[in-house]
């Protein structure tokens, strides 16, 4: 797909992940819908980067654990562009409990994992999906993690959410097929970045560079991907053949070979 004068919503697109690939799409020419929830500076930020860039952007709060919200969000992409190509379902969230300490992963946190990762996702692609199939066809994005495939992660309830979000992947892209919207889902590994050295590093820069590198001498690659290595490979998705879909692309730099 040409991405020119495509329009592209992205969920949790303040920062990370989101971020790099708004800026990466407007420099290409594409129309952005910065998603947030609750990071308003953040998000009219990227918008500005994007717009300096040379790209088209708007910054739109919502919520993709609530349904209203998610209906609203499509909504008003559709009003501001008049149209949807593609849909990247990037919001996520997770509360970090160690894997041995099952009473302390409270049903308000599973809950809230897969409403933000799993359920949000699903209502995303629902209420994209036909302004999708409108513009001719398209593409839905899921961000997945390595978590989905291994049993390691910051709690069950999110490697479950993820694992989930790799079904519903395949399933979504099986029943859309017909209507030519392709569905895919990259599973990135540690990303470097701001949320990896609060939450895995602790804030503290010598802890996270050790982590950093535990990880990366794993690797056979010998490297830890950024949030603009994950937003290429999302990029590559969309901007490549219109014949891959129910594909689920490992990006780990080789991690869990």
């Amino acid at each position: 797909m040409d991405v020119t004068d495509r329009v592209v919503l992205i969920t949790g697109a303040s920062s990370g992940v989101g971020a790099a690939l708004a800026q990466k799409l407007g420099a290409m020419g594409a129309a952005v819908v910065v998603n947030y929830s609750r990071s308003a500076e953040a998000a009219t930020q990227v918008v500005a980067q994007v717009e300096a860039a040379g790209g088209r952007a708007v910054a739109i709060q919502a919520d993709v654990s609530e349904q209203a919200d998610c209906e609203r969000l499509v909504t008003a992409t559709v009003a501001e562009y008049g149209r949807l190509d593609v849909l990247v379902n990037n919001a996520g969230t997770t509360t970090f409990v160690p894997h041995d300490q099952l009473d302390a992963l409270s049903e308000e946190i599973w809950l809230r994992t897969l409403r933000v990762n799993l359920i949000g996702a699903f209502m995303m692609s629902r209420e994209a999906a036909p302004h999708i199939e409108a513009a001719g066809g398209g593409e839905i994005i899921m961000t997945s993690s390595i978590a989905s495939i291994t049993a390691n992660g910051s709690s069950i309830a999110y490697c479950a959410s993820k694992a989930g979000m790799n079904s519903l992947t395949r399933t979504l892209a099986k029943t859309l097929g017909k209507k030519k919207i392709r569905v895919n889902a990259v599973l990135p590994g540690l990303i470097d970045g701001d949320w990896a050295f609060n939450t895995w590093g602790g804030g503290d820069a010598e802890q996270y560079e050790g982590l950093k590198k535990m990880f990366s001498d794993q690797t056979p690659l010998g490297h830890v991907v950024t949030p603009e290595d994950v937003a290429d490979t999302i990029l590559s998705l969309i901007t490549g053949s219109d014949y891959v879909t129910g594909q689920l692309v490992t990006l780990d730099s080789g991690f869990t070979l």
